[in-house]
């Protein structure tokens, strides 16, 4: 995939708006582009959502299905992720130019939500120990591409499961360690996932000179020297760390950066649950007195 340019006065000219807390567009380091998130807009899934932070738009559908209990793993249910950035979401997309991103971001995705970091307990998505369980399969779909593009796609998928049902099951033991069990058809039946509050979301840091940004612009990604991910759950806590590029991080800028993305995660997830939790509470209700239920389009929730 052929990199995008970018000229010395433009990389001076950010890494000194950045230095004075100033940056192009007129945010402070530490500051987000206008997000935008909507859950439950695609009729044929388990679960979806859509997001665009700044001019970065992601869609997400998960479907829920019956799968086989994998070796190593008898009493556990698991994720199965997958990223895929359009064509058409940038120039150097064209063609197979994304096949090395795709994997990096499925790589990744599925390190932050398999696992016990992840906050999930995986043995209440098995059905029948040793045998079935559960799948989640989550699906990204990249549609535009303008900076921050893994931040953008982790809140997505949170979302997206957040919005996910599972169709309850009733179990029958037959006896000599037979079961059977039965799927329930009725929609309204269906159970979320439990403790989907825990799954983390991540926060990457990218210095530029001597300070660090969130939420960075093309431009802002080509002058940085190194990123930093940091997994985040509700509470603060740190779930993953990953490094990218080629540069190196001061241990002591290190730890503050840990600290730093600590901070900005456990409040964007509070942000995020409130508009969430308000959304489907507004949809149930509707639902509830035989009112018709309206998406507000993409802006069902705007932080």
């Amino acid at each position: 995939m052929p990199a995008p340019l970018i000229s010395p006065a433009e990389r001076d000219y950010i890494t000194q708006g950045v230095e004075y807390d100033c940056r192009a567009d007129g945010r402070g380091r530490l500051e987000y582009r206008h997000l935008v998130l909507e859950t439950g807009i695609l009729s044929q899934t388990s679960g979806s959502a859509r997001c665009r932070l700044g001019d970065s738009d992601v869609l997400v559908g998960v479907k829920v299905e019956i799968g086989e209990i994998e070796q190593g793993q008898p009493d556990q249910g698991r994720i199965v992720c997958n990223v895929e950035c359009s064509p058409s979401a940038s120039q150097q997309f064209e063609g197979r130019g994304a096949d090395d991103l795709n994997t990096a971001l499925t790589l990744s995705l599925d390190r932050l939500f398999n696992g016990p970091q992840n906050g999930l307990d995986l043995s209440k998505l098995c059905i029948v120990p040793g045998q079935q369980c559960w799948v989640i399969y989550v699906d990204a779909m990249v549609m535009d591409c303008a900076g921050n593009l893994f931040d953008c796609i982790v809140m997505t998928v949170r979302a997206a499961l957040f919005d996910t049902r599972i169709p309850r099951t009733e179990l029958q033991e037959l006896g000599d360690g037979e079961y059977e069990f039965e799927v329930m058809d009725d929609v309204e039946d269906a159970v979320p996932i439990a403790d989907w509050d825990r799954l983390p979301i991540s926060v990457t840091l990218y210095k530029i000179g001597e300070r660090y940004i969130i939420d960075p612009t093309i431009l802002e990604e080509l002058s940085s020297e190194v990123t930093l991910t940091v997994g985040v759950n509700k509470d603060g806590a740190t779930c993953g760390m990953q490094k990218g590029a080629g540069g190196s991080i001061n241990p002591s800028l290190l730890t503050e950066m840990v600290q730093t993305a600590s901070t900005i995660g456990k409040s964007l997830i509070s942000q995020l649950d409130k508009k969430l939790i308000a959304d489907d509470e507004a949809v149930q209700t509707k639902k509830m007195h035989g009112e018709p239920v309206q998406k507000l389009g993409f802006f069902a929730a705007v932080i």
